[in-house]
């Protein structure tokens, strides 16, 4: 998987932040600290806009484990986010669960393929939303 990240973050900051398999999905690069490591690491991942503010998945394409980002942010909520070519620090907060469920029709009505991750796996697929810090 950190191949794959690596040429996906590449071609990310290459191209402002295109990244031609994505197609119109937009994605954006979140910088996080390890939980247990303190090692900054960086994950490409689609964002949905929320207003103000961004809304990301941890659906892992349905693993039946959380990615680690989420253990990550939640140990620490302070990231930084690369969005084109804006750099900027955010503050994550897992979203509860009567706003996971307005989020999630968000993000499934604007990609089908989160709907496929939540039939593949039985954890509820969390959602952090981003806020400019």
């Amino acid at each position: 998987m950190s191949d794959w990240n690596a040429g996906i973050i590449e071609e990310f900051r290459a191209n402002e932040g295109r990244v031609a398999s994505f197609g119109k999905q937009p994605l954006l690069l979140l910088t996080h600290t390890g939980a247990k490591t303190g090692t900054k690491r960086t994950n490409p991942l689609a964002y949905f806009p929320d207003g103000d503010r961004f809304v990301i998945v941890a659906s892992k394409g349905g693993a039946p484990t959380n990615p680690d980002w989420y253990h990550n942010l939640r140990a620490n909520p302070h990231a930084t986010v690369e969005m084109g070519t804006e750099t900027f620090d955010v503050t994550a907060e897992e979203a509860g669960p009567e706003e996971r469920e307005r989020l999630w029709e968000l993000v499934t009505t604007s990609n089908a393929n989160f709907k496929e991750y939540e039939g593949k796996t039985a954890r509820t697929i969390p959602l952090f939303i981003l806020r400019r810090a």
